[in-house]
């Protein structure tokens, strides 16, 4: 039987390997100027994907999807080929925000169409950099496939809103808001228009999922933190969202790297839901 490939891999596991000619590197930060930080400095070899344009289809209209829908599977297939991705390749991805900024959202769609050979980088360019790893300024030239990445269906579960709303509040479900604690109870929101959350949702920032120095928790630690909180709900009754479906991909990384089934995605999650009037609670203070 061959080993499972961990969803992590260490800065030292990647200086071993990051010149082999199957090994492609992705720089997936969405912070702001993030692409002029990439030229600036970056893993070297590493490639820069942009999430609002290669891994969403941002529409005008954020109550029909939020704001980071996944794009069209057609679309989709046709990037990971521009991106010089076949099957065979593993691909490496970080990001400046520990994996939560885009990193994890290429991790979970990639392995939503079945590659195998994905991992995500501990730590991040700042880990990768605060350990000597080789940097560059050096723009990378896409070595072009012959052969177009086939894909049919994302394979990974996702959930839409009006299921949502039919599952929040039944005690055999479990939603799960990965947001701030500030935003999950209403306090603040920075980025949608309504601040507070989803009627029955329960909130694990996904800042937990990592340790003081941004890393994320071993497996056996977070395998125990989340067999707790879930109890006897199956994978497949568990709902997880934030504000746009892209951190959320954070715990779900976190979740397979505990060796547990990955649950359901809402990808339009509060960006999408806090525009469609429906029932939102508020934390009382």
């Amino acid at each position: 039987m061959e080993k499972r490939i961990s969803p992590i891999i260490e800065v030292d596991e990647l200086l071993k390997i990051y010149r082999n000619s199957d090994v492609l590197i992705f720089d997936v930060s969405n912070s702001r100027n993030a692409q002029s930080n990439y030229e600036t400095e970056h893993i070297e070899g590493a490639f820069f994907i942009d999430l609002n344009s290669q891994l969403a289809d941002i529409k005008s209209d954020f109550s029909s999807g939020g704001r980071h829908p996944l794009p069209q599977i057609e679309t989709y297939a046709k990037t990971l080929t521009d991106l010089g991705i076949s099957k065979d390749k593993h691909i490496v991805i970080y990001d400046d925000k520990n994996g939560s900024n885009a990193a994890a959202r290429f991790w979970w769609m990639l392995k939503s169409v079945g590659h195998e050979k994905v991992q995500v980088l501990n730590g991040g360019f700042n880990h990768a950099k605060k350990n000597n790893f080789p940097l560059s300024s050096k723009i990378e030239t896409v070595q072009t496939v012959s052969e177009s990445y086939k894909i049919d269906k994302w394979n990974l579960p996702t959930i839409d809103i009006s299921e949502v709303e039919r599952v929040s509040l039944n005690p055999n479900y479990l939603v799960v808001d990965v947001r701030d604690k500030e935003r999950y109870d209403g306090i603040t929101e920075p980025i949608d228009l309504v601040a507070g959350h989803i009627p029955g949702a329960i909130n694990i920032p996904f800042t937990e999922n990592l340790d003081q120095n941004g890393l994320f928790l071993n497996p056996i630690e977070l395998r125990n933190k989340y067999k707790k909180i879930f109890g006897d709900i199956t994978s497949e009754n568990i709902v997880v969202h934030c504000g746009s479906g892209v951190t959320a991909c954070h715990t779900l990384l976190a979740l397979d790297y505990a060796e547990m089934v990955i649950p359901k995605l809402y990808v339009g999650s509060w960006s999408e839901w806090s525009r469609n009037n429906k029932l939102i609670e508020k934390t009382n203070a």
